[in-house]
């Protein structure tokens, strides 16, 4: 597309930063390499220009002398209108390329609820919805991210799954497909070896075995420190520093604490180097140390010491990331602005707490409140789930009273400082693949808005804000985690019907949907049930180093509210110790060390 048509474009459509390209940081496109990547996240672009893992494997692909690597994101339905009136493709941010023009096309699927954005942005970039139908000339259209561990739902327009950690199986890829095309290879055959590379699954091919790709030694894996930086403000407008993978704690609803393992982590020179060049590269005012349990960095006080005197030289701020309450440190929060602290609970009552294996305690709650109140904080976020296992209306009406002692507490540590101003979101419980609860049932959409109701009703008596999500997509997403290769269809036809943007209130339709699976002969609730513990589940052809006997045995302990401790210290033998040395050794490193000091 020429300059003079974009602008044109640009002139009538809202945020048209979102499509012009340009950003700070943006590498040289090397128009001649070989082989052409886009890679997609099925979102709008302040979403996307949040997401770390785009960033990671845009660098990784970029750094091949033989590969280009562009971005496209899902446009609004403005830009989507001219496109189509136009018969313009969508294009690549940084060339104009057409989508269709590309090679490869790859999404990072981070949420079920992004499936029809996925067909949605095809369809724009006029490349064929369904694997079947695409040829020789055709891009061949892989995904990967957190929810692919079950790929099947999306397996008849996925030509290939990533599964697993991207960096080393997109570098194979994109080696693999080069050889491939200098030999004269065809898509069949690139496809065919495609298999062979861990933590691959090609559809075509079969259901193989597949084993999760994991990043052995992720101090000495590849990092941007100097990624694009968006035009306009993203969703979390801030430097995202990655110092740990995977987590030990062993949650049981928690999918990423499962499908993580090991924990690796990055040294604290490597983290203080990547985080200066972050800063001076990128310019933001606030870095966040990313991790799924921050405060769980062992050396996460030496880490601060080092940080503290270059971002106070640059007046950056230390972003404090949701975080368990019982591993907060005053060191954090001294380096952190004095604004809000989210902490994850999961659970009102202690019985909940063990059953779903939090291992955390009311005086870890109120010792880290006290904390943080004494040290200046006045806005607190808590974030519950209902409807979890064995959950009952005590449990719920508990939440309320654990955030009203909360409010009392503040009164006591900050007399003179004004209001706490205190946040309950309360999500729905799903169940998720590789987790002690996948073979759980998830609670109706009458139930769950009964649960709202009354927690909504206990929270106003004490005048605390509540957030929700709607029970329709709660619903949505629980079958689309667990689902099989039927609902390739559904989706298909619920894009036709015109679903897109699924996790945007505004844009949710549940009736389309609801259609949707009543035309394909498709049932919501065989997929929101029970599961029996001998039936073969449909996720079942992928290992992601978990074993299912572990699972079984922490759910049998769930419904005794037993609780396992953290596998630091003690193996817990969840099958990773019995892998490939890479993860013997990481399980090893980590049982020998201990967590840090609680409260």
């Amino acid at each position: 597309m020429n300059e003079a048509k974009l602008k044109k474009i640009l002139a009538k459509v809202d945020k048209p930063s979102r499509y012009c390209g340009g950003e700070l940081n943006t590498p040289n496109i090397k128009a001649d390499a070989p082989f052409k990547y886009l890679l997609c996240f099925p979102d709008v672009y302040e979403v996307a220009m949040s997401n770390l893992g785009i960033k990671i494997l845009y660098g990784i692909l970029n750094n091949r002398a033989d590969t280009v690597c562009e971005t496209a994101y899902a446009p609004w339905e403005d830009m989507a209108k001219i496109l189509e009136e136009e018969d313009l493709p969508l294009f690549s941010s940084e060339t104009r390329r057409p989508m269709c023009d590309f090679d490869m096309i790859g999404f990072s699927m981070q949420y079920e609820l992004s499936y029809t954005t996925v067909l949605y942005m095809l369809r724009l970039g006029k490349v064929k919805l369904l694997c079947k139908e695409r040829g020789e000339d055709d891009p061949i259209v892989m995904a990967g991210g957190p929810c692919v561990v079950n790929p099947l739902p999306l397996a008849d327009f996925i030509d290939l799954f990533s599964i697993g950690d991207g960096e080393q199986t997109l570098d194979e890829l994109a080696a693999l497909y080069n050889e491939n095309k200098k030999s004269g290879g065809t898509r069949k055959d690139f496809l065919e070896k495609a298999a062979k590379i861990e933590g691959v699954y090609v559809p075509s091919v079969g259901k193989k075995n597949v084993r999760r790709a994991v990043i052995a030694d992720l101090d000495s894996a590849y990092f941007p420190t100097a990624p694009q930086v968006p035009n306009i403000e993203a969703v979390h407008n801030r430097a995202v520093l990655e110092i740990f993978r995977g987590c030990t704690r062993g949650c049981r609803f928690c999918q990423a604490g499962m499908i993580y393992r090991p924990v690796r982590e990055r040294s604290v020179d490597t983290i203080v180097r990547y985080a200066e060049e972050l800063i001076d590269n990128c310019g933001f005012d606030e870095i966040s140390l990313s991790s799924l349990s921050t405060c769980d960095y062992p050396d996460l006080r030496p880490l601060l010491q080092k940080l503290k005197p270059i971002t106070d030289a640059r007046r950056v701020t230390i972003a404090l990331p949701s975080t368990r309450v019982d591993s907060f440190e005053a060191e954090f929060v001294e380096q952190s602005r004095k604004g809000s602290l989210t902490f994850a609970p999961e659970a009102g009552t202690q019985r909940l707490r063990d059953v779903i294996n939090k291992n955390i305690t009311e005086d870890d709650i109120f010792t880290c409140m006290r904390r943080a109140f004494e040290k200046g904080y006045s806005s607190v976020k808590l974030y519950f789930m209902i409807g979890l296992p064995t959950e009952t209306d005590e449990d719920l009406l508990a939440i309320a009273d654990l955030a009203a002692r909360i409010k009392r507490l503040y009164r006591e540590c900050a007399t003179g400082r004004g209001f706490v101003n205190i946040t309950v979101s309360a999500s729905t419980f799903v169940p998720k693949p590789f987790t002690p609860f996948q073979w759980e049932p998830q609670i109706g959409k009458d139930e769950i808005r009964r649960k709202q109701d009354l927690l909504k009703t206990a929270l106003s008596k004490i005048r605390v804000n509540f957030n929700y999500h709607g029970s329709d997509s709660s619903v949505l997403e629980a079958v689309f985690a667990r689902g099989d290769e039927k609902l390739g269809k559904v989706i298909l036809k619920a894009s036709e019907k015109g679903c897109v943007f699924d996790s945007w209130g505004e844009y949710f339709d549940f009736e389309k949907w609801q259609a949707a699976f009543g035309e394909c002969g498709v049932k919501m609730q065989d997929y929101t049930r029970e599961f029996g513990e001998e039936e073969v589940l449909p996720w079942s052809f992928v290992d992601v180093g978990v074993t299912q006997e572990y699972l079984k045995e922490e759910r049998a302990r769930s419904r005794q509210a037993e609780t396992t401790p953290d596998c630091r210290g003690n193996c817990r033998r969840c099958g990773l110790q019995n892998r490939k040395a890479a993860f013997k050794n990481s399980c090893a490193k980590h049982i020998k060390r201990e967590l840090p000091r609680k409260g």
